[in-house]
């Protein structure tokens, strides 16, 4: 269960009175997430999350709040940050910072039973995000792009048990040819990180929530399609390519790709599932240094696809492959670049 850092009962009276909610009539623990701990207050005036945040520091705190405040000037659906009587948005509770989040009602949809019209939605919204986030003009550090993944493989490496030997070796060869092939010069702005099933929330066909604004920062938006593609297009062992044109057809509904990102779509695919394979494998393997349990995902998950990327098992990967070298209309493009030169 995701939760680290148990409340007192003065910290939620604290709160009751310093946010005016009257009564807390109920407090629950929320299992979903492994990084933070999260809470459901339910209060005389509503439902609100509660989140400690674990890892983070104050400064990360500050610019992830940041974030969702822009973003939710702008009509963005992620979560909704609640000031308290004095105007702060956290607090400190036990050396970590807490905040407040107005509660949203619906429901994850589970990866297996995701729906082509909830696809479509998660697309556009992502495609949304990405054309928002250009007027985000503050940078906010990647903490998983792709050195610092490195570096991460290298730390655990010698923990790993002699029969890891060929993920090793996979994995090796994985960093040594990202290094080589992974494209940098490619549309940057403000990317959501980790859009997984767990992440979103639908009442019914409509999108109510984007969550987890956790991995935010300035990165690739073609790498956070990836990893969208990795986390609700493989099923079953392997590519849905149905599954991938819905997620594709919401998301060029807003923005068009450009003929560089098609091209690069298969290598931040495989980066995509490095990042998790190794940042689940040191979550595994490096436990924090106060002995407290945590929340561990299984890294095979990611390893799996990024074996079948490898085409070391077969998985959809070439049906994957020709629906990016036939998904770029060259003519779409153009004319949205000659719309974009006549808007400017």
């Amino acid at each position: 269960m995701a939760v680290y850092t148990e409340l007192s009962k003065s910290f939620v009276e604290e709160l009751a009175d310093d946010y005016g909610f009257g009564r807390v009539l109920a407090i629950g623990s929320i299992p979903e997430g492994s990084i933070n701990s999260n809470y459901l207050l339910e209060t005389a005036k509503g439902k609100f999350l509660l989140r400690i945040d674990e890892v983070k520091s104050e400064s990360e705190v500050r610019r992830e709040l940041d974030l969702l405040t822009f973003l939710r000037k702008h009509a963005f659906p992620c979560p909704h940050p609640v000031q308290d009587r004095t105007g702060r948005y956290y607090r400190e509770y036990k050396g970590k910072c807490a905040s407040l989040y107005k509660y949203y009602e619906g429901r994850a949809p589970t990866v297996a039973r995701i729906r082509p019209t909830q696809l479509e939605a998660i697309g556009r919204a992502l495609g949304e995000l990405h054309v928002i986030g250009k007027g985000y003009k503050k940078g906010i550090d990647n903490r998983f792009g792709f050195e610092r993944i490195a570096d991460l493989y290298l730390s655990v490496r010698d923990r790993l048990p002699n029969y890891f030997r060929k993920v090793t070796r996979t994995l090796e060869d994985e960093i040594d040819y990202l290094t080589r092939y992974l494209e940098g010069k490619l549309p940057k702005g403000v990317i959501h990180g980790d859009l997984f099933a767990d992440n979103v929330l639908f009442r019914g066909e409509k999108l109510t929530a984007v969550l987890d604004f956790e991995a935010a920062c300035r990165g690739k938006f073609i790498f956070d399609i990836a990893t969208a593609v990795n986390a609700l297009c493989f099923i079953d062992g392997g590519y849905s390519l149905d599954r991938f044109r819905y997620l594709l057809q919401g998301y060029e509904t807003v923005r068009t790709l450009s003929l560089a990102e098609w091209d690069a779509f298969p290598n931040e695919l495989r980066y995509s599932s490095l990042r998790f394979t190794v940042t689940r494998l040191h979550d595994f393997f490096l436990k924090p240094a106060n002995g407290a349990p945590r929340v561990n995902k299984d890294f095979r998950e990611f390893y799996d696809r990024l074996r079948v990327l490898r085409r070391e098992k077969e998985g959809g990967m070439e049906a994957l492959l020709m629906a990016m070298a036939t998904g770029y209309d060259y003519r779409k493009y153009q004319k949205v670049k000659a719309n974009e030169r006549l808007k400017a």
